[in-house]
């Protein structure tokens, strides 16, 4: 009789409890592995160009190398008007019911306390599974019902067995022989204990940063030549981690119902010297609602036992940062976009501040309140942070304000400390903004950029090859179409908010300067156009040194926004006398402009009084050229009335 069927036969069945839950975990690991692969036949049914994952290594892991027919299940898996067909679909569920009526022994069978849900949980799932033994492939709806992990939507029997998982960590704790360092251990050898401390350490050193938030609670056993740890990363995300340690490797086997948070924590891991295997499907528009759990693995291969220790204690730091991850990253798309905010919580991970802190000082109410109190009118209802402010200023805000939330709860500060600390943040970044300059540099980068393509036309790069002042007008074309969208980006703020208006007014000279460099650029093309071919050279040398000098002028218009960027009421004399030189320089090229058209017009006349048509595109040419330093002129004085004020200089 084997020793386990005689310690049961005696009634001892708590003496095999530790047996049963290794047991039990295994199983875990292999129906994950199950589902997975029913995903990626789904997938492959659906589109046969889909690639499949090689299970092999994955098998082999669960000392499964014989059933390869798992990887064949999925190759083959075909659609047959709504049904799903996979061969050897009786082999999958028998093997699926086998593995959940081990897992769920510990639960539903340990003679002290069996737990009536789970088992009527494993009673209903077995009967489907049975019921599927009967079919040639899955209807519509039972993929979703074996594999979604909503709760919303009913049970299924992924959720049986992430339920399962939680309830077996904490039977192992009851079970637990030791307590190493918070972790629960039992039938460990005396070399896992180096181990156990090292993943310990590096969880203990992050997890203040949860603030009492349930989870992180951590089970180690051996099986054969692993050593299993498990970390329950918390009740209310629906998903655990496991690592094994084998030698001189550690492989981590991570799932989770929301791709942006398994791609979160894997680039964490990856930071660390991980190599990820994905198993999981690719999301399929309506399978399972476009929700499939992502599964994978890292894995750290290293040569020196130190390494290894190192890196069970980094990995192991970085599992709080998963902890309400998805609840954090919904509230704070509220106030910048998706992008911006994974940049965000990646940071607060990297500096180990973490945003459980932001979420218990108030999350998003934090940030409305110091939005109301800071300047109400700036900030109306569903408008961004970064909307106001620009991405940078926003970034730089939000960053800093979970920062201060997680050191002052750390410190048992009142949260009042946190919502005072928060006004004083925004209030220096509405001060320090630089969103509209932002708007005001890109706009005068367009305009270099035509003022650039009229220089070097006129330079002769273009020579009289007709496609290639085409090319030249389509790009001024397309850049002014871009300083026209940046006008009516102001324009809408300015419906909105009155601050703007100054803004739009600048804007409007700047755009007049746009328009009128495209409008020259035209004129140069029509000049080279059938049967035209071009101005005398003395002409050309007369609106080459009227455009340079405009190209001078914009130039030093971008200094002065650059400048007048960084300008605050505590803004030194060196700041402010280079703000004016490059405000001066600009309106002195527009009087230099007025001397060079003037000569450019003389020039024509003396070349061109007999060709009527020359001498009215050259003389166009010249003044639009001209007209363009006008606008800058006008753009100037409006900048200068912008950031100077009876006060000082503002930004």
């Amino acid at each position: 009789m084997e020793k386990h069927k005689a310690v049961a036969s005696m009634g001892q069945n708590s003496l095999l409890l530790p047996a049963w839950i290794t047991a039990s975990l295994l199983a875990n690991d292999r129906l994950k592995l199950y589902l997975s692969v029913l995903q990626s036949a789904a997938t492959h049914a659906a589109d046969a160009q889909a690639p499949l994952p090689d299970w092999s290594t994955e098998l082999r892991q669960h000392g499964q190398a014989d059933l390869l027919w798992l990887g064949e299940l999925a190759a083959n898996a075909y659609m047959q008007d709504s049904l799903l067909v996979l061969p050897q679909i009786e082999t999958l569920t028998q093997a699926m019911a086998d593995d959940l009526e081990t897992m769920a022994k510990p639960v539903c069978e340990f003679a002290d306390a069996p737990e009536s849900e789970f088992c009527s949980r494993r009673g209903h799932w077995l009967a489907v599974l049975e019921r599927l033994q009967e079919q040639s492939g899955l209807r519509p709806g039972d993929l979703g019902s074996l594999t979604h992990g909503e709760p919303a939507r009913g049970d299924s029997l992924h959720l049986l067995v992430m339920d399962l998982h939680k309830r077996l960590n904490a039977l192992a704790a009851q079970i637990a022989t030791e307590n190493i360092d918070g972790a629960h251990v039992w039938q460990i050898e005396p070399d896992d204990r180096p181990l156990i401390e090292a993943f310990m350490r590096g969880l203990q050193r992050t997890a203040p940063l949860k603030f009492g938030h349930p989870g992180l609670a951590t089970a180690v056993t051996r099986h054969g030549k692993k050593l299993l740890i498990q970390n329950d990363i918390g009740t209310n995300d629906a998903h655990v981690l496991v690592l094994e340690v084998q030698g001189k490797t550690v492989r981590l086997t991570y799932s989770d119902l929301h791709q942006v948070r398994f791609d979160f924590f894997r680039l964490q891991l990856e930071a660390l010297g991980f190599t990820w295997e994905l198993l999981a499907p690719q999301t399929v528009d309506g399978l399972n609602q476009g929700k499939p759990y992502v599964l994978g693995h890292a894995t750290l291969q290293v040569r020196q036992p130190a390494a290894l220790l190192q890196g069970l204690e980094a990995a192991a730091s970085r599992i709080v940062f998963l902890i309400d991850w998805n609840r954090a990253r919904k509230r704070l798309q509220l106030f910048v976009s998706k992008p911006l905010a994974l940049e965000v919580l990646t940071h607060c991970a990297q500096t180990d501040v973490g945003h459980m802190g932001w979420l218990l000082a108030g999350g998003e109410q934090l940030v409305y309140g110091a939005m109301q109190a800071v300047d109400s009118h700036a900030f109306r209802v569903g408008e961004r942070l970064d909307q106001v402010l620009g991405e940078t200023a926003a970034r730089q805000f939000l960053q800093a304000l979970l920062t201060e939330a997680s050191l002052k709860l750390r410190q048992q500060l009142p949260t009042a400390m946190v919502q005072d600390e928060a006004r004083l943040l925004l209030a220096r970044a509405m001060r320090q903004r630089s969103f509209e300059f932002d708007l005001l540099a890109e706009h005068a980068a367009l305009q270099h950029a035509i003022a650039t393509e009229v220089c070097r036309a006129l330079a002769g790069d273009n020579g009289a090859d007709p496609a290639q002042w085409l090319q030249t007008l389509g790009r001024a074309k397309a850049w002014e179409h871009q300083a026209d969208q940046i006008l009516s980006t102001a324009r809408e703020r300015t419906r909105r908010h009155e601050r703007w208006l100054p803004l739009l007014e600048l804007l409007g000279a700047m755009d007049d300067v746009a328009d009128t460099l495209e409008e020259s650029i035209f004129l140069l093309q029509l000049l080279h156009t059938e049967p035209l071919h071009g101005l005398p050279p003395a002409i050309v040398q007369a609106l080459q040194r009227l455009a340079d000098t405009t190209l001078a002028a914009i130039q030093d218009q971008i200094k002065a926004i650059e400048i007048a960027r960084h300008l605050s009421q505590q803004a030194n004399r060196t700041d402010e006398e280079a703000f004016l030189q490059a405000l001066w320089r600009t309106l002195r090229g527009e009087r230099l402009c007025d001397d060079l058209y003037r000569e450019a017009r003389v020039q024509v006349v003396h070349e061109l009084a007999t060709q009527p048509v020359l001498f009215g595109l050259a003389n166009e040419v010249a003044a639009a050229l001209e007209e363009a330093t006008d606008h800058l002129l006008r753009a100037g004085y409006v900048l200068r009335r912008i950031v100077l004020n009876p006060g000082g200089v503002v930004a």
